[in-house]
């Protein structure tokens, strides 16, 4: 091999150390271009730094869920409980915090995602302390239940209810026609807190009612909420009773048209005998059960078996069938309260009514009318002074 065929196989090692020399200078300009490293979005896309508001295993409950990015823009925040259940909420205008649009349950476990507008993503979780008492709530009418013009909405409560305008800003009523109502706190015969929506006047026929109690989270201030509650019901025919003292008859009135009038017999005028006045309504039908005077406060006056009872107030007044009293039937009152009737009679209103169907007491000699709570007596009540009873007012 001659020195010249040495040296022609030398060069071509060095136009490859030239070409990977220019390599690397073109890597590291795109290096110089690129910032020396990852770029501060594929920084942001990677893991953005987050803060929650709530942190822990006893966080407080009762809160709004706050989550706040140290750096960018939030894109989307999810917080949800084990069972998948969600709080809706917002991002702020800047980008920088998301807050939560409802309240964080006592005794849940939540798991908070944020995106950013980078598409970088970070997790946090917490755990709300357990509630020291539960309130619950029992709804009337039931669900998908169909009831007269004057059933009100009715939620009475467990445990007494301090916090009632926290409460009532999460009770939701929507009806199919716009119907005009308002809630009013009263007081159950019970003793228990009690809350009704009543609508200005009698329901129309045909109107579907909404509740959407979105109570879950909300201190009472007698007991935590630990769930949402809804319920919802029609409006039946338009039907009235009305109870005329002075004529010892019943009359039942069907769009505002009667259908039938029966003679009846009243409470005795003069004592606790008498019969409430007003408005009540029909809160239950209960066909055949026993009354007993000693319940209501009447000593032992009576214990009987009564066909056809139709309850319209806690306090024991019922229209139902009264065959005894038979002589007393549309000549005078003289019942220890109820409105009696023949068993046909009775028989009769019993398969015609329907619950929510309003009782109207006129006429001499009744004891007055019966407090809101007493049944459904919200009807006895001016429509500017129930508005009035709206801790929202």
């Amino acid at each position: 091999m001659t020195p010249q065929s040495s040296s022609s196989r030398r060069r071509p090692l060095r136009t490859r150390h030239a070409a990977t020399a220019g390599l690397a200078v073109l890597a590291a300009a795109l290096t110089a271009c690129s910032g020396g490293g990852a770029s501060g979005a594929d920084k942001a896309a990677e893991k953005p730094e987050i803060s929650v508001n709530l942190s822990g295993q006893q966080a407080r409950a009762g809160e709004p869920v706050k989550v706040s990015l140290a750096d960018g823009k939030l894109k989307q925040v999810t917080v949800a409980d084990a069972k998948g259940g969600k709080l809706s909420g917002k991002v702020s205008a800047n980008g920088s915090t998301w807050t939560s649009q409802r309240k964080a349950a006592p005794g849940t476990s939540y798991e908070v995602e944020a995106v950013t507008d980078k598409g970088g993503s970070a997790k946090a979780s917490f755990k709300t302390a357990a509630p020291d008492q539960v309130n619950k709530v029992t709804l009337t009418p039931g669900k998908s239940s169909t009831v007269g013009i004057g059933q009100p909405l009715s939620i009475t409560f467990d445990h007494p209810v301090k916090n009632k305008a926290a409460v009532e800003k999460q009770l939701k009523v929507t009806t199919s026609n716009g119907t005009t109502g308002s809630w009013g706190w009263i007081k159950n015969y019970d003793g228990k807190d009690r809350v009704d929506w009543r609508p200005k006047e009698y329901w129309k026929s045909g109107t579907k009612v909404k509740l959407d109690a979105r109570l879950n989270g909300i201190d009472s201030g007698g007991g935590w909420f630990v769930r949402d509650y809804a319920t919802g019901f029609t409006v039946g025919r338009s039907q009235i009773v009305k109870v005329n003292l002075d004529t010892k008859t019943a009359t039942l009135l069907r769009d505002g048209k009667a259908v039938r009038s029966l003679p009846m017999s009243a409470g005795t005028p003069g004592g606790e005998k008498a019969s409430w006045g007003g408005t009540s309504v029909l809160m239950s039908k209960e066909g055949t059960i026993n009354m007993r005077s000693e319940t209501v406060g009447l000593g032992d006056s009576y214990d009987k078996m009564v066909d056809y009872s139709m309850r319209l107030t806690w306090s024991g007044m019922y229209a139902h069938a009264a065959p005894w009293n038979a002589s007393y039937f549309g000549n005078t009152n003289h019942s220890s309260g109820c409105v009696g009737m023949s068993d046909g009679d009775a028989g009769w209103l019993y398969g015609q009514a329907q619950i929510g169907d309003p009782f109207e007491v006129t006429g001499s000699g009744s004891k007055g009318v019966p407090d809101p709570g007493n049944g459904y007596g919200e009807w006895n009540i001016s429509w500017s002074d129930w508005q009035a009873k709206s801790a929202l007012r």
